[in-house]
């Protein structure tokens, strides 16, 4: 009876957590330790992405935070008729914490032997933008700390960034300018309150 009741409230209590950390956005996306402060389980997500893949939780977190702002269904805009009438169908099947798209997504999936990940799990999705950038490096030799060059080959694909698509985006490079900066502020701020962060073990997974 004692076992039984104390599996109950472990698991209600896992579920809580759980919740807490995938539902709703947070309050202030510039600060990267007071993002992890109230999303802990997206600090252990992307620590553990980040020691996978070889790749700074700063740029993981600034190409997320770019891409969707931290919001869970993020889509991109729809299509417009005439330039402002918006239609059913959407610029891409762009989903999620990371925008990946489906193509993108099933080649994860099929290259990780995932099934069972979903572009509206942040877990799931910092797991795919980590590989991302670790298939960048492999492909294109992009170097993992360089958030610059790795955000115009996620935006643009990987073959976009072999063609040198984005040097006709001026918009872009500019972006791509702005994830930089922000991943040299996540990283300034991080070195400042990981070991604060990792000392929160008691957290369960």
């Amino acid at each position: 009876m004692f076992l039984l009741r104390f599996f109950l409230i472990l698991f209600t209590l896992i579920t809580f957590a759980s919740l807490q950390g995938c539902v709703s956005t947070p309050s202030y996306a510039g600060n990267a330790c007071q993002v992890f402060q109230q999303k802990y389980f997206w600090f252990k997500a992307a620590k553990k992405s980040s020691k996978k893949w070889k790749v700074p939780i700063a740029t993981l977190m600034s190409v997320i935070n770019q891409e969707s702002a931290y919001k869970q269904y993020a889509k991109p805009p729809r299509k417009k008729l005439f330039g402002f009438i918006p239609l059913l169908t959407r610029e891409s099947s762009s989903l999620g914490y990371s925008q990946a798209t489906k193509g993108t997504w099933e080649r994860y999936k099929k290259e990780t032997g995932k099934r069972l990940v979903t572009r509206i799990s942040f877990r799931d999705s910092v797991d795919f933008v980590g590989w991302y950038i670790d298939t960048a490096n492999k492909e294109l030799g992009i170097s993992k700390k360089d958030t610059y060059s790795i955000y115009l080959a996620y935006h643009e694909g990987m073959n976009g960034f072999k063609k040198k698509t984005y040097k006709k985006k001026p918009k872009l490079l500019k972006t791509a300018s702005k994830v930089k900066k922000q991943a040299q502020t996540y990283n300034s701020q991080l070195s400042k309150c990981m070991s604060k962060l990792d000392r929160n073990k008691y957290i369960l997974f």
